[in-house]
């Protein structure tokens, strides 16, 4: 049957006329608020913090010595193993000894000869004061007795030197280490002629313990340390003096922290108008046949310089920069967030701390920092600050990777039925 207009349009208009009748029924549209975004507060821990001033540095050892051949020779003997610690005075070559054995007896029938000269002058000497005493001889032939007898006695004293020096050059073919160290490697091989001419460097030596740390300070923190020595102490602070001794601590490239204490020894008398320094040096105990420090290694030094009682301090993740500078974010007791510049302090065990600035109560934001603007409400979750400092957090990491390890061992044991 052919559909008509009229019924096609009442098809469509009860299906549209029940819609816009549901959607008056419904509830009008309202804006809901997203809940205040999570954040993690923590107040500031508080302790008493040392002040450092902190400088780059180099290890110069305590002594190092070049040996050489003091006497010319063929080089016979190498009596130690290169690398190797060597005590003061022991045997390090052996230069042939035999043309100077032939000096040392020489030298002793030279002094015999001398000897045997003076004891006949001197009984001539002694026949002539006789004979004078009687007239039997002239007073010219006394004074020639006696002038024999002084040089015969002269005579003797020479030979006496000349045997001592055979007998040192016969010495000196038995090359001795002069202090006690880490020797380094032969220059010479056996065989070769050594100390004709000039001085031949056969090895050297190097003392490692004590081990000397060379720094520089600059101007600024010298006249800083220099103002804490006079408050501390009532002395001047004239750098050099023996009690103005400071406490220093070192640590090397592949070390945290300042392991290795000394004190410090030596400065120059003046600040250097070029470079606007003065040059330091501080001495450490670096004992062991293996020692951890040897020469010429990079060290980063610091120097206390003050005590703060009572200092807040707060993890650097928490710490913003801005064109003010350094700020912190913090929840006031509305837990609303506010803005506090703060002037930054030293860093202890991880966690900075803060001279100016942040007081003891304030809730610090340490975690959720780009959640959180300044005068937003935001939901807080407080932790303590200790747990983020340096060794807390790797105290953590560890017992992570043991409950870990621990937990693999378990999971690969076979099981029973």
């Amino acid at each position: 049957m052919p559909t008509t207009t009229c019924g096609r349009t009442a098809r469509f208009v009860l299906p549209s006329f029940l819609a816009l009748l549901l959607i008056a029924c419904e509830e009008p549209n309202t804006y809901v608020e997203p809940p205040p975004p999570r954040v993690t507060i923590a107040l500031p821990l508080i302790q008493d913090v040392t002040e450092y001033l902190e400088f780059t540095g180099r290890t110069v050892p305590f002594a190092y010595v070049q040996v050489p051949a003091r006497v010319p020779g063929v080089l016979e003997d190498v009596h130690f193993q290169p690398g190797s610690h060597v005590d003061a005075d022991d045997l390090l070559f052996s230069i042939d000894p035999q043309e100077y054995e032939s000096a040392v007896q020489a030298a002793e029938a030279e002094l015999a000869r001398a000897n045997a000269r003076e004891v006949e002058t001197q009984k001539a000497l002694a026949r002539a004061e006789s004979l004078i005493t009687r007239g039997n001889i002239s007073q010219a032939s006394l004074d020639e007795a006696s002038a024999d007898h002084l040089a015969a006695k002269a005579d003797v004293l020479m030979r006496q030197a000349n045997l001592r020096q055979a007998q040192i050059d016969l010495g000196y073919t038995r090359v001795r280490a002069p202090l006690s160290g880490r020797v380094g490697r032969n220059l010479v091989d056996v065989g070769n002629l050594v100390g004709q001419g000039e001085a031949t460097i056969l090895t050297d030596i190097t003392t490692y313990d004590p081990m000397y740390v060379y720094f520089e300070v600059n101007e600024r923190d010298l006249l800083r340390y220099m103002e804490r020595h006079r408050s501390e102490t009532g002395h001047t602070g004239e750098v050099g003096r023996r009690d103005d001794e400071a406490e220093i601590e070192v640590g090397l490239a592949n070390e945290e922290g300042y392991p290795h204490k000394g004190m410090t020894d030596f400065a120059e008398s003046q600040v250097d108008p070029d470079t606007g320094t003065i040059l330091v040096r501080g001495i450490l105990s670096n004992p062991g046949r293996e020692p951890t420090i040897i020469p010429g290694l990079f060290t980063r030094v610091r120097v206390a310089v003050a005590q703060r009682p009572d200092m807040p301090l707060v993890a650097e993740r928490a710490i913003g920069f801005d064109q003010s500078g350094s700020y912190l974010l913090v929840v006031n007791s509305e837990n609303t967030v506010e803005k506090r510049n703060v002037t930054l302090g030293t860093l202890v065990d991880g966690l900075r701390a803060i001279e100016d600035g942040l007081a003891d109560s304030d809730r610090v934001v340490v975690n959720g920092l780009q959640r959180a603007r300044v005068g937003a409400e935001v939901a807080p979750e407080e932790v303590d600050m200790a747990s983020l400092s340096a060794s807390a957090l790797e105290a953590a990491l560890k017992a992570e990777d043991a409950a870990s390890e621990e937990g693999s061992a378990s999971g690969s044991r076979p099981t029973t039925d």
